[in-house]
């Protein structure tokens, strides 16, 4: 039995109030079962009362004190079929990433490339430029490090960006350095084989937003992330074996982890000095164990894209003659580009299969981006121009923004909030689109792919449930328990005959009975399985 992964991420210290959560679904019955359910509030319903399974669900003592929403509604007229309290707020969890990523669909269209190019300068005579190569971030949000040779991104079920908060984070085989090393190639292609000055990055297309966590940066090279990759050694008491990505100076990795008996416990520590520049890795890790994943962030991205480029160089051929590594000199670029001569550029593939990345396994740094890159469309460098963009979008798709309050993109901040009609008005637009499908296609598949890849595998609604999930919870410190902000979930039913369904479940208010984040685990199952089981009524 395999795990699908819910957004946001489960802090270390599931005490910590109002940490994030970053949830494993597991297919089965869900949670503990009832022995004697709590009241549960009727629904209204337009189409027949609520699968007794569902009701049956929403009696359980994780429920007592909560409150479930519940919106289902059948596509054209929009009749509604089950409803229960759709004008409430409740926590979005990673369901408003629906907001942002929707509205960034629709204002650069699902076909937008991001072009970054690279500019000559400064003086060239024959194969040596005596000046600068300007990299100018445009934004792309992987720059080749997922694309694969067919030009779709690519993704694992639990994304590397989630490894320091879970364990089973896997990383896709392509090359993170890839648009760096060919824009290299294409700086040698041009004839140059010498750079007498420096290479600086551009990163003046917006400032990056404190408010927005993570923050996104214009230039992003691996998710602005250092993977760090233990393996067991070959017997307990031998050095673990470390390997990194992507290796760029001046970033050092050294590991201490120590290989212990199969069954004994793993535990990896990751600690970063000299500005992140200087990593270790100390703890064990059990001679049964798999792979274990661990992520160290890169503060200074532009630096760090900057060292990349400029080694990226050297392999293609191409001597720079300032040093690798240091800061980015931002001084020296000029106001514009106008008359220089653009030697290299990397395109990106088009903004659908970032949409796809972002809800597939829920990036929350690819959500926040989006708000930048909404902001940039109005000419703003300030990310939170982005917010009125939005809105804008949500009037024009006649969702009701009274009923959606965000601070961010990704569904992070505690003031977020949304409705289930709100969520249910931003999918019942898409079907009114020429991209109704592709939209829905780009949503996590129940039983198939995504964070819902693991999830009802074997019950009639795989492959029937098209939804992004979202989560809130945080620490109850007087109890010794776990209190569920939020588990939602929200999409499309495929009722046959061409007919998908929207749909929004959630519940909020719910406590676990300990503080074992597994105690988690049976409420966010619960929330598939109502969705499984809103499919599969007739």
């Amino acid at each position: 039995m395999g795990i699908a992964i819910l957004p946001v991420a489960l802090r270390r210290r599931a005490a910590a109030c109002c940490a994030a959560l970053l949830l494993v679904l597991t297919c089965g019955t869900g949670a503990r079962a009832a022995p004697s359910p709590s009241p549960v509030p009727s629904p209204e319903a337009s189409g027949g009362g609520l699968d007794p399974r569902i009701t049956e669900i929403m009696g359980k003592p994780e429920y007592r004190h909560a409150q479930w929403g519940l919106l289902q509604t059948e596509p054209g007229g929009g009749r509604v079929l089950h409803s229960m309290f759709p004008g409430q707020f409740f926590i979005p969890g990673s369901t408003a990433k629906l907001f942002p990523v929707s509205a960034t669909w629709q204002t650069l269209g699902p076909d937008h490339r991001f072009v970054t190019p690279l500019y000559a300068v400064g003086r060239r005579a024959g194969s040596t430029l005596t000046g600068d190569l300007d990299l100018v971030a445009q934004g792309d949000l992987t720059l080749g490090g997922r694309t694969r040779p067919d030009g779709t991104v690519a993704y694992t079920d639990l994304d590397h960006t989630y490894a320091n908060d879970f364990p089973g984070a896997t990383l896709t085989p392509e090359n993170p350095l890839a648009g760096i090393d060919e824009l290299a190639r294409q700086v040698r292609a041009a004839g140059i084989t010498r750079v007498e000055g420096d290479v600086i990055v551009d990163s003046r297309l917006f400032a990056p937003d404190p408010g927005l966590d993570p923050v996104p940066t214009p230039l992003i090279v691996n998710d602005n992330l250092v993977d760090l990759l233990t393996t067991p050694g070959g017997r307990a008491g031998a050095a673990a074996r470390l390997d990194w990505r992507p290796k760029v100076a001046p970033y050092e990795v050294t590991s201490a982890v120590k290989t212990v008996a199969a069954g004994k416990p793993t535990d990896i520590t990751v600690t970063a000095t000299d500005g992140g520049t200087r990593i270790r890795l100390s703890g064990t890790i059990a001679a049964d164990a798999r792979p274990l994943l661990r992520t160290s962030p890169v503060t200074d991205p532009a630096a760090f894209g900057r060292s990349a480029l400029i080694q990226a160089l050297g392999r293609a051929g191409v001597e720079v003659t300032a040093d690798a590594t240091g800061p980015n000199p931002v001084a020296r670029l000029p106001r514009d580009y106008a008359g220089r001569p653009r030697v290299a550029a990397y395109t990106s593939p088009p903004y659908e299969q970032y949409a796809k990345l972002v809800l597939k396994v829920s990036h929350n740094l690819g959500a926040n981006l989006d708000v930048c890159l909404l902001a940039v469309t109005t000419g703003s460098r300030q990310c939170a121009d982005g917010f009125p963009v939005l809105a804008a979008f949500l009037d024009r798709a006649g969702v009701d923004r009274e009923q959606v309050a965000l601070m961010d993109g990704r569904g992070g901040n505690p003031a977020d909030r949304v409705t289930p009609r709100a969520l249910v008005q931003m999918l019942a637009y898409w079907q009114g689109t020429p991209d109704a499908r592709r939209f829905r296609e780009a949503l996590p598949v129940l039983g198939v792919d995504g964070l819902l890849a693991e999830n009802c595998r074997d019950c009639p609604a795989r492959g029937k449930v098209f939804a992004k999930t979202g989560a809130a919870v945080g620490g109850d410190l007087l109890n010794d328990r776990l209190s569920v902000g939020a588990i939602t979930i929200a999409g499309y039913l495929d009722k046959g005959g061409g007919r998908f369904d929207t749909f929004y479940a959630g519940v909020t208010g719910a406590m676990t009975p300990t503080a074992n984040p597994q105690d988690v685990v049976g409420i966010a199952d619960d929330l598939a399985l109502i969705a499984a089981y809103l499919q599969e009524a007739s």
